[in-house]
């Protein structure tokens, strides 16, 4: 899949797949981002990229942000196609959970991003759903 994609600050490397097994691509902060205690960041991922028609991208946690006191603010980042305008930059929602400052330093790896299809849906509304109800929240079994 070609993906159009603009650096903002072009010493900076493209996001990359850092294995050969790799399913998500790499981002790196554009800058050092200071981030207060219990509070949210905003990390600049030196980016704007023209997600394809019919595809939607997701940026997630990289596995080790948590051992930093880091996590996204958002869970998980939706970017929709349209987000690509010249000031679109992608950026990570990043909150400090813990008591101390933490820094984001410029080039380090912060988040990763995967771009998929997407499912056209078409809703069908219903009266009554096909199955009973089995529960949630960890009640599985508990029949």
């Amino acid at each position: 899949m070609n993906v159009k994609i603009k650096r903002i600050d072009k010493t900076l490397p493209l996001p990359e797949f850092k294995t050969k097994g790799a399913a998500a691509f790499d981002f790196i902060s554009r800058e050092d981002v200071l981030i207060p205690p219990h509070s949210i960041g905003y990390v600049p991922l030196n980016v704007i990229i023209e997600i394809p028609e019919g595809c939607v991208m997701f940026i997630f946690a990289r596995s080790g942000m948590h051992k930093r006191g880091l996590m996204l603010a958002n869970g998980v980042g939706v970017i929709d196609p349209d987000f690509c305008g010249e000031k679109d930059e992608n950026k990570a929602v990043c909150f400090n959970f813990t008591d101390n400052e933490v820094t984001v330093q410029r080039g380090e790896r912060i988040a990763q991003g995967l771009i998929q299809e997407r499912a056209a849906v078409q809703w069908e509304e219903v009266e009554k759903m096909k199955e009973e109800s089995r529960g949630a929240f960890g009640t599985t079994g508990d029949r």
